[in-house]
C-alpha cells in the first residue's frame, strides 16, 4: 500500500522527469513514441512496486537505469517472438500450434531466457553450448577454460534456474 509520502514522491518524480524520460527513450528507440510511452509507464510502475525512490539529484540516472533494463527486456522478448514466428512459419500448416499453445510457448521461452540471463556468463554459455550446439562437457570445458567438474556444476545450476522459471508457470 502506498503512503501519502510515496504518492507525493512518485507524483513529483513523474511531473519532473516523465517528459524527459520519454524523450530519452524515444531517442534510443529510433523515434518510436508508442514504445517510449509504454516504457515510461512501466518504469514508474516498477518504481512504485519497488518502493525505492532516488535522491533528487539522482532521479534521472535512477529512472534511466530502470528504463534501460525494461528496454533491454522488450528487445529480448521481441527477438524471441520473431525467432518463434519464423520457426512456426517453417512448419506445415496442419502442424502449427493453436493460438493458446503459441502464447504458452512464448511465455515459457521468455521465462527461460530471463532465467538464463540472470546467470553468470560461463554458466549461461556452458548451458547454451550443451543444449544448442550439442557440445560435450569436455569440449565445453576446453572452450571455457574450466574443468569438466565445473561444467557439470554450471549445467546443474542452469538447469535448476530453468526449472524454477518453468515452475512459476505451473498453476498453484
Amino acid at each position: 500500500m502506498m503512503t501519502n509520502a510515496m504518492q507525493t514522491d512518485i507524483g513529483s518524480l513523474y511531473r519532473d522527469h516523465a517528459h524527459w524520460l520519454q524523450g530519452w527513450l524515444r531517442r534510443r528507440l529510433g523515434g518510436d513514441g508508442a514504445d517510449a510511452a509504454d516504457l515510461v509507464q512501466d518504469t514508474y510502475v516498477r518504481l512504485m512496486v519497488s518502493g525505492r525512490f532516488p535522491a533528487p539529484e539522482q532521479s534521472r540516472a535512477f529512472l534511466a537505469r530502470i528504463a534501460n533494463g525494461l528496454m533491454i527486456d522488450m528487445h529480448r522478448r521481441r527477438r524471441l517472438e520473431l525467432a518463434y514466428r519464423e520457426a512456426l512459419a517453417a512448419l506445415p500448416e496442419e502442424s502449427a500450434p493453436s493460438a493458446e499453445q503459441r502464447a504458452v510457448t512464448l511465455e515459457t521461452l521468455t521465462r527461460v531466457d530471463q532465467a538464463l540471463d540472470g546467470l553468470p556468463s560461463k554458466v549461461r554459455e556452458a548451458f547454451l553450448c550443451s543444449r544448442f550446439e550439442g557440445l560435450t562437457y569436455s569440449r565445453i570445458a576446453e572452450r571455457l577454460g574450466v574443468s569438466h567438474g565445473a561444467v557439470r556444476k554450471y549445467m546443474l545450476r542452469a538447469a535448476r534456474s530453468c526449472l524454477l522459471a518453468l515452475n512459476e508457470l505451473e498453476p498453484v
